[in-house]
């Protein structure tokens, strides 16, 4: 399949929250503690809620970005694409890239709202987190019907209210909810404690897909604090990983039909991790107590677990053995991981040889399928291409380009070009 003919539904991309989404949306007794956007003195844009300042991160908004000017440190609207943040341009920039619909993940409340629920006022908390999925739902995605998929935070210091957060957003259409891929790391009950059967059960009454993203747990695999962030950033997929062993031997795969994306993790490690499931269970459930009957735990896993990549060969090389209907594609706008607005092209290289129902599979139709969600409602299937979307987006400037060099220099307090050295060495 040629790139111009893809359909593109995108698993995960995120969103740089824009300044005064709270506005009018909480009760007046909250609206003076409400997250908001302050400027440093040094020139960075950063959200403050909570006496908790949660800075932009520079890896979270690269996209039309020199590679050598990716980092790590703070950074302001002025210097991010427009897409980041405000939705008119984020569609603009889905139709230059090709990208039909979109999942967002959140930027400053962390993957699994962490920040929300480290808030001492539950009450307070809890009017944010609903506020959030309310302009997510109605204004982020509700602005553009047909192009994303809605996605809710979650009520993490509480199941009951979590579960209710749940049933009150399904009934807007969103069947998405990010959550922490290890809940007791945030001094909350683990994967294996009941307290979480309400959450559960509601998830699973209303057809909602549990999507946990690397890192949602506010830790990543590291060796030691001297090592190159080059390790950190190669073992990201290992806190995926972790994160799908905790939960396929939980009681939650064996007493509820749950569904889970595990987000940014690629796929290539999963064969392994199936073959290693069923060793484990053939070689130690007489003790362990593990019960499956006649079936494997790697058809179990396919049942529950959906796997997302950006560009993994080797995944889909095992397509089959991880289960063509089990695997998902990501564009990762506007992360460092994304090639936007080339991943079209970057997927047909690394999906060549495919067969078409393979590769739509992998596109458009598990996504759709996994979510609830129907590409085809509000635009007919010819207008949804590729090519027909890259043609809506003739003339916007999707060229890459530097920003304000002195400004940053002068605000890291780094030559850019030792950065730039750095990066690439």
């Amino acid at each position: 399949m040629q790139p111009a003919d893809m359909i593109l539904v995108s698993v995960d991309d995120h969103l740089v929250e824009p300044p005064g989404m709270f506005e009018g949306r909480l009760p007046a007794r909250y609206q003076e503690l409400a997250p908001r956007v302050t400027r440093t003195d040094d020139g960075a844009d950063v959200w403050v809620f909570n006496d908790t300042v949660i800075p932009n991160i520079g890896l979270n908004a690269v996209a039309g970005r020199p590679r050598e000017e990716y980092g790590v440190e703070p950074t302001a609207f002025d210097e991010m694409r427009p897409g980041c943040y405000d939705v008119d341009e984020r569609i603009k920039d889905m139709d230059a890239g090709g990208v039909l619909a979109s999942m967002n993940f959140p930027s400053f409340p962390g993957f699994s709202a962490r920040l929300f629920a480290a808030c001492q006022d539950k009450d307070l908390a809890l009017a944010v987190v609903r506020a959030y999925n309310d302009w997510h739902i109605d204004a982020w995605c509700g602005s553009h019907p047909g192009r994303f998929i809605p996605m809710a935070l979650p009520v993490l210091w509480d199941p009951g209210l979590a579960a209710e957060e749940v049933r009150r957003v399904a009934r807007k259409g969103c069947h998405s909810m990010t959550f922490t891929e290890n809940p007791y790391g945030l001094g909350f009950p683990s994967f294996h404690d009941a307290a979480w059967d309400p959450l559960w059960r509601a998830l699973c009454d209303e057809e909602v897909v549990l999507s946990i993203h690397l890192g949602s747990s506010g830790t990543l695999a590291v060796t030691s604090p001297d090592a190159p962030v080059d390790v950190m950033i190669t073992l990201q997929p290992m806190n995926i990983c972790a994160a799908a062993a905790d939960l396929f031997w939980s009681r939650v795969v064996r007493e509820f039909p749950i569904r889970i994306a595990l987000s940014e993790g690629g796929t290539g490690w999963v064969p392994y991790f199936m073959e290693r499931l069923d060793r484990t269970y053939d070689m130690h459930h007489l003790w362990t107590g593990q019960d499956f009957g006649p079936r494997l735990p790697s058809e179990i896993f396919r049942e529950h677990f959906l796997t997302c990549f950006i560009a993994d060969p080797v995944g889909i090389q095992l397509r089959h053995m991880i289960g063509i209907d089990n695997i998902a594609w990501e564009c990762d706008y506007p992360h460092s991981d994304s090639t936007w607005p080339a991943a079209p092209e970057e997927l047909a290289t690394v999906t060549g040889g495919l067969d078409d129902s393979d590769i739509a599979k992998i596109t458009w139709e598990n996504a759709s399928r996994w979510y609830s969600f129907d590409p085809f409602a509000r635009r007919p299937r010819e207008r949804c291409s590729v090519a027909a979307l890259r043609g809506e987006a003739a003339g916007h400037d999707v060229s890459v380009r530097s920003f304000d060099r002195g400004r940053f220099e002068r605000r890291v307090g780094i030559d850019i070009g030792t950065l730039a050295t750095q990066a690439t060495a």
